[in-house]
């Protein structure tokens, strides 16, 4: 079978380069006799990644260890909801699972009444780029990527999955974040194509769904990320600013800015080739997140898989697509042009917003790349540590929730539409940054965005209390209901982070710690085991003012194959302030524990309002009919 999946690659990657070879032709000679031949073509690369696909899916289930792949991912003793994660949790398979996706994608693409509204010639350029794309990945897996490698003699038994991604949460993120940055492909080879042929209708209308989709996998991987990280790692937080933690921001920043000038491209018909930029940079940022993951580049990250040999490769594809996306709108025709209004009208807010959202991903991208950039003065690299992006980020997010206060009331050609409500928006912010300030909150930057997140929650009935129609639109619910998403998680982190109360203790069997008005009792540690794993379970009870608020009962994992011990965070969840626990040490003998005690304030808000950001573009979903 390890012969059968790898030819299955490889006739793949063949039919690829032919068909794509052969779209050029076509291309080249402005002749649409070739099309169906080429749409054929695809279909048929996707079947044979999906045979692929099958065959490793099948090994890691049954736990065949001839697999090298499966023999390093999985043991006798993994569940098998981890076996099945255990497809993307390796660096080949994460690979193949992301082709996986592009081809399926691009077959479903195929059948839409979105890709018969182009025209042939667009369609014929379309495939030029998207099969290229999927040309690339096929060679990465057949040369340097190869996930049927066979082990010989064949092991009893496998290395198993670490530890850390034996998790729920790190069963959904990978693929959720592969879905996004796979889907990605579609809408940027769509852009290209679209101002490479001159096509008339609008690509971002065509591709309106599958931008929604791609950024909503997006949003929810990177969401559930920090879940995972919240709860898996027991630190206490839920972003590090980790490099490859990272990488995934940097295109969610250039899509998000992308969603906003589309707007702007879709009702004044302006910013035609930035939009398309944008687009093409989206997807090669997407593709810099796996460099950053599998090139082995030092950036010092927990998530990265090690080199295996595909820096230069993947380099090479980012160098490449950046100038082929340069040319394309630079050197193509687009027959209209509208200017903007300028930045005191929703147009110019929104702008600005684009810029914000870019420069964000410049700050994050730098820093993150500052070990390797520091090489160029420097013997020893140097990394930037969490301080760095905080203090450059966090405002930079501040002043986009304080433009999205603003932007509801604006006029899409200039001045205010609404007077009433931005001045009712402006009171709530003056009057919330009062109530903080007095209750504590004295730092500016979170006391800015608190006060600006309670102004757009205000911000957003007001909206619907004074325009009527809004009520009657599903786009209207879907849109804000995003930025509502936003402003709890703003909430959510102008508290969380800067006023997080921390301690940690050793608590003899008996013993009490004080945490805020919080009251600990150890009431001792025991151990279980299934064979899979050793378990070690701390028993805390939780009281405020004598009265019981719930028990915790952290523990620390040891697995077969592991020579460390692993933390399982316990929480008493709330909607104000959440107590976390993690347990650093224990002492079997007289039931004395060692533990790290949190309390968090607000902190599910960042979990629900990023839950609503991931659902609520399922309301933007736009059906076309068939031409």
């Amino acid at each position: 079978m390890h012969l059968a999946a790898y030819i299955g690659l490889l006739f793949s990657l063949l039919a690829t380069l032919a068909t794509a070879g052969y779209a050029v032709y076509c291309a080249l000679k402005d002749s649409e006799t070739g099309l169906p031949l080429v749409e054929k073509g695809q279909v048929v690369s996707a079947f044979l990644v999906a045979f692929a696909s099958v065959i490793l899916f099948g090994a890691l289930v049954s736990r065949d260890y001839s697999f090298l792949y499966v023999f390093e991912n999985v043991d006798n003793t993994l569940p098998l909801l981890y076996r099945i994660t255990a497809f993307w949790a390796g660096r080949t398979g994460s690979l193949l699972l992301w082709l996986l996706i592009m081809a399926v994608g691009g077959g479903i693409f195929l059948v839409t009444p979105g890709y018969q509204e182009l025209r042939p010639r667009t369609r014929m350029v379309f495939w030029v780029f998207f099969l290229s794309i999927e040309a690339f990945f096929l060679l990465l897996l057949t040369c340097w990527s190869n996930p049927f490698i066979q082990a010989v003699p064949t092991p009893v038994n496998g290395l198993g999955l670490n530890p850390l991604l034996q998790n729920l949460g790190m069963a959904f993120h990978p693929p959720l974040l592969f879905v996004g940055y796979g889907l990605f492909a579609i809408p940027a080879a769509v852009a290209l194509a679209a101002m490479l042929a001159s096509e008339p209708r609008s690509w971002v209308k065509i591709c309106r769904n599958w931008n929604l989709i791609a950024w909503a996998t997006l949003t929810a991987g990177i969401i559930l990320g920090g879940w995972w990280s919240y709860m898996e790692l027991g630190w206490g937080g839920y972003w590090a600013w980790d490099p490859v933690e990272n990488a995934s921001l940097i295109p969610w920043f250039c899509s998000t800015a992308f969603l906003h000038t589309s707007v702007i491209e879709s009702k004044r018909g302006a910013l035609q080739r930035s939009n398309v930029f944008l687009m093409a940079m989206t997807f090669l940022l997407c593709i810099f997140a796996t460099y950053l993951v599998r090139s082995g580049v030092d950036v010092q990250s927990l998530h990265t898989f090690g080199e295996g040999g595909e820096a230069l490769p993947l380099t090479l594809f980012m160098l490449v697509g950046l100038g082929l996306a340069i040319l394309v709108t630079q050197l193509s025709d687009r027959p209209e042009y509208r200017a903007l209004s300028g930045f005191a009208s929703r147009q110019g807010l929104l702008v600005i917003v684009c810029w914000l959202m870019v420069a964000l991903g410049l700050v994050v991208g730098m820093g993150t790349m500052w070990p390797v950039i520091s090489k160029l003065w420097a013997s020893v690299p140097v990394g930037l540590d969490p301080t760095f992006y905080n203090r450059v980020c966090l405002p930079l997010l501040t002043l986009t929730m304080l433009l999205f206060c603003i932007c509801p009331w604006m006029d899409w050609k200039e001045g205010v539409r609404n007077l009433v409500g931005l001045s009712a928006t402006g009171g709530v912010f003056l009057g919330a940054a009062a109530v903080f300030y007095f209750q504590g909150v004295t730092d500016p930057l979170p006391l800015i965005a608190a006060s600006a997140a309670v102004a757009g929650l205000v911000s957003l009935v007001l909206l619907f209390v004074l325009v009527p129609t809004l009520r009657r639109s599903r786009h209207s619910w879907g849109s804000y209901a995003i930025h509502l998403g936003l402003t709890l998680m703003v909430l959510a982190v102008a508290f969380s982070g800067p006023y997080k109360t921390e301690m940690e203790a050793r608590l003899d069997k008996g013993g009490t710690m004080q945490i805020g008005d919080y009251t600990l009792f150890n009431r001792g540690v025991s151990e279980t085991s299934d064979g899979a794993v050793k378990v070690f379970v701390a028993d805390l009870a939780v009281m405020v003012e004598g009265e019981p608020v719930g028990v915790m009962n952290p523990e620390r994992r040891w697995y077969p194959n592991s020579k460390n011990s692993f933390a399982e965070v316990s929480v008493i969840p709330s909607l104000g302030d959440e107590i976390y626990s993690t347990l650093l040490g224990y002492d079997l003998n007289d039931g004395s524990v060692t533990v790290k005690i949190s309390v968090n304030p607000l902190i599910n808000w960042l979990w629900i309002g990023g839950t609503l950001m991931s659902l609520a573009p399922l309301l933007l979903l736009r059906r076309r009919n068939r031409v």
